[in-house]
């Protein structure tokens, strides 16, 4: 299953400066501090030690969303519970540079999303709406670039539409095909900028869902464009009957809104995975078992409630990532 793309190993060691210049920039360069600077100290829980020799260390890295903030030090936690020592590197500022220090060799272990890597890192036009089917072609790709993905956790962020719990009953939506039954002249719709302009965003879906933009579908005057914040609370107050949202972001429980089923398929798929250097998985294969039984319990309801305490209430990701790694008994309390 691992294939170690050769030049990718003389790569690492020509990059080093490069890296370490990387890694300055996350460190400090945009005043951004590392999620590094506290990690909670905890007890052994389900998670085994590795046989591993002294010394033996690895270095995660998480971009600098709430979400991967979260998922940064629930890796930092299940690595250190394995008995590695491990350099924090998450709070990156940026996709690209998490991918870099991955390619390179100068992080180790990052959770990346499939969609993510195949249409933007991999340079591919179109998503794969199967989830099976677009983890087999991200991880068959990055296995030539020297990246080993583990198996893909049920979390799939991906684009969503949702609904207010007052609207989904007034209208009885449980899909987004449900959409039709909503009276043309009461179908207004909220999206953020970026989904309104994308070559595979509001207008092939709806398009996609025989609900096209017109008099027929959806009136151009009934759509309206805002800042993806503005997207929640719009929905939360009937402004909008549906909107743009994703799907495990921590305002949908929340505001208790209603994601609508994509009955046809039409987003991308998005699961996080946990991905390896593929030289460090080769020197360390038991970091494979050790991440395989936290990625399996990461589903979309877990991670909306583990967003919506940062987010909403207001706590740190680290005391997050712990206290749910204690609830599962991967770790216990010191």
């Amino acid at each position: 299953m691992t294939r170690v793309h050769r030049p990718v190993r003389r790569r690492r060691r020509s990059l080093v400066g490069g890296v370490g210049a990387l890694a300055a920039l996350a460190l400090g360069g945009c005043g951004l501090q590392p999620a590094a600077s506290f990690v909670p100290e905890f007890g052994e829980g389900s998670l085994e030690r590795l046989d591993l020799p002294e010394g033996a260390s690895v270095t995660v890295t998480s971009k600098n969303f709430t979400e991967q903030l979260i998922l940064g030090k629930i890796a930092v936690l299940a690595a250190q519970a394995a008995g590695f020592t491990v350099t924090d590197l998450s709070n990156v500022p940026g996709s690209q540079p998490v991918r870099e220090l991955m390619l390179s060799g100068g992080a180790d272990i990052t959770w990346e999303y499939t969609g993510t890597a195949w249409l933007t890192y991999l340079g591919q036009e179109e998503g794969i709406p199967d989830p099976a089917e677009q983890f087999a072609a991200v991880a068959e790709a990055d296995g030539e670039l020297g990246l080993t993905w583990s198996d893909p956790a049920p979390l799939n962020n991906t684009y969503a539409f949702a609904v207010s719990r007052d609207n989904a009953e007034k209208y009885g939506l449980e899909t987004i095909s449900d959409l039709a039954t909503v009276p043309v002249g009461e179908r207004t719709l909220c999206v953020e900028p970026e989904f309104n302009s994308r070559a595979d965003g509001l207008t092939p879906l709806l398009e996609h869902y025989e609900l096209p933009r017109g008099p027929e579908g959806i009136p151009d005057n009934q759509i309206s464009v805002l800042d993806l914040g503005a997207v929640y609370a719009a929905i939360d107050r009937g402004n909008c009957v549906v909107g743009e949202v994703f799907s495990s972001d921590g305002r949908i429980p929340a505001l208790d809104l209603v994601v609508l089923e994509d009955d046809r398929a039409f987003f991308p798929a998005y699961n996080a995975s946990v991905v390896f250097y593929a030289e460090t998985l080769e020197t360390y294969p038991g970091l494979q078992d050790v991440f395989a039984d936290v990625s399996a319990r990461i589903t979309d309801d877990l991670m909306r409630e583990l967003n919506r305490q940062v987010d909403v209430d207001g706590e740190e990701p680290a005391d997050v990532a712990y206290a749910w790694m204690v609830q599962e008994g991967f770790i216990t309390e010191p």
